[in-house]
């Protein structure tokens, strides 16, 4: 038992490594919200036909002082347009729940992970309550982020910044889930988070139960602060996998 608990835990740190991809929103035109995959600081959005087709169904739902709204969700080429965006005050919450199951060969053993992305979109970094599986919040106090699963802080957990020309940062997050950073460049930046739950069990699918050996969360905070240096421009853009 205690060798297969082993391969199931090497086979998901296979499953996170290969899955470097994140999820992320951003409002390009300062008004629509759009649901980017691919990798941030290399300045990678994934397209269809290719590894955008991955993803079920995203949901979205704009929350504010106001309560909650669900938002259409309309696939093109390069992303997932929303039918808003996020006004002042507000914050848009993703996560496909149904991201297909990733199946990974360890010597003779089928592993299978479960991928669960989900991305945050903040206009201001006042406090702001969990709602994703997996989320990341800001706290309220400056640089001050905190990482929380379904709702719980988690302790210690893995977190990753950065801003598209490439500058980046990974800390782990205290007993309560909080980390810090500094944020001295104008622009985007993408907080990234990650867990993996080696709990195997089974979720429903088109065609029946579908069984995984555990679920690999992957979630992002995104916002855009007013004021710091210039970042340095981002890079080419890299092409999308194939």
């Amino acid at each position: 038992m205690k060798k297969t608990l082993t391969l199931i835990a090497a086979a998901l740190g296979l499953a996170a490594s290969a899955q470097a991809h994140q999820a992320w929103l951003e409002q390009p035109d300062g008004k629509a919200a759009v649901l980017r995959f691919g990798e941030f600081a290399e300045n990678l959005r994934e397209t269809s036909p290719g590894l955008l087709d991955h993803f079920g169904k995203p949901a979205a739902t704009l929350i504010s002082a106001k309560g909650e709204s669900t938002l259409t969700v309309t696939k093109a080429a390069d992303g997932f347009v929303l039918s808003a965006g996020a006004g002042r005050g507000q914050s848009i919450a993703v996560e496909d729940p149904v991201f297909p199951l990733r199946t990974f060969k360890l010597g003779d053993k089928d592993v299978t992970s479960w991928v669960w992305p989900a991305a945050r979109y903040v206009t201001s970094l006042a406090a702001q309550q969990p709602k994703l599986a997996l989320d990341v919040v800001p706290t309220g106090t400056a640089g001050e982020f905190q990482v929380l699963l379904k709702g719980q802080p988690l302790p210690k957990a893995k977190v990753a910044i950065a801003v598209q020309s490439g500058w980046g940062k990974e800390a782990h997050a205290d007993d309560q889930g909080k980390v810090r950073f500094d944020l001295p460049w104008k622009g985007q930046y993408v907080i990234e988070a990650s867990h993996i739950d080696r709990n195997p069990g089974e979720r429903p699918g088109a065609s029946g139960a579908e069984k995984y050996d555990g679920i690999n969360y992957v979630a992002t905070l995104s916002f855009v602060k007013a004021d710091g240096a210039a970042a340095f421009p981002a890079g080419p853009a890299a092409a999308p996998a194939k």
